[in-house]
C-alpha cells in the first residue's frame, strides 16, 4: 500500500486550551470536573469504536486529512502516552516527559495500514487504563507537577484537562462529537 499524503505537521502549542475554550471543537477545559474525566474518556472510546466499525473507517475525507482509522491510532497512542505521563507524575517529583512527535509516530507506525477492529480494541484498552488511572488519583496528588520537553508545566489536574481536550477535539475531527 502506498503511503498517503502527509498532512502538515501540527506544531501548535495547544496548551492555550487550558485558558480558554477551543473555537474548533467547543471544549472548555475549565468546566471539566475531575470526577467527570473517566466518563469522558469512556465516551471518547465509544465514539471511536463506532467510527472504526464503519465501512469507510480507513477512508480520508481529503488527501491531507487523517481518516477515522488514523485518528483512532493517534487517540490510542495519546491514551497510552498520557497514561505514562500520569504515572510518572504520581511516582516522581516534577518529571520531565520524553518528547513525542505525533506526526513522526503516525508515519513510523503506518497508521493508514492498521486494522480498524484491532485499533478499536487497543484504543478501548488504552482508554480504560487511563480512565481508571485518573479515577484513582489520590485527592492530594492533583497538584503534582510534570514538564513537557518544551518546558510547558502541567499539574495532574491540567494534564487531565489537556488530555480531555485532545479526546474531544479528535472526536469532533471525525464527526462524532462527545457530549
Amino acid at each position: 500500500m502506498i503511503a498517503p499524503a502527509v498532512p502538515s505537521p501540527d506544531d501548535k502549542d495547544w496548551t492555550w486550551v487550558l485558558e480558554r475554550p477551543c473555537p474548533e471543537c467547543g471544549f472548555d477545559a475549565s468546566t471539566l470536573l475531575r470526577t467527570e474525566l473517566a466518563a469522558l474518556v469512556q465516551r471518547s472510546a465509544a465514539s471511536f469504536r463506532a467510527a472504526l466499525a464503519a465501512d469507510n473507517a480507513a477512508q480520508r475525507p481529503a488527501p491531507d486529512v487523517w481518516s477515522p482509522l488514523e485518528y483512532g491510532c493517534h487517540v490510542r497512542d495519546v491514551c497510552t502516552r498520557f497514561g505514562e505521563r500520569l504515572a510518572l507524575m504520581l511516582a516522581e517529583d516534577d518529571p520531565q516527559f520524553a518528547n513525542w512527535d505525533q506526526d513522526e509516530t503516525a508515519l513510523a507506525d503506518r497508521y493508514w495500514t492498521q486494522q480498524p477492529a484491532v485499533v478499536s480494541e487497543e484504543l478501548t484498552d488504552a482508554a480504560s487504563a487511563i480512565a481508571t488511572a485518573f479515577a484513582s488519583v489520590p485527592g492530594g496528588a492533583w497538584d503534582r507537577p510534570g514538564r513537557r520537553s518544551n518546558g510547558s508545566v502541567f499539574t495532574v489536574d491540567t494534564l487531565g484537562r489537556y488530555f480531555a481536550h485532545d479526546l474531544v477535539h479528535h472526536a469532533h475531527d471525525i464527526g462524532r462529537p462527545i457530549h
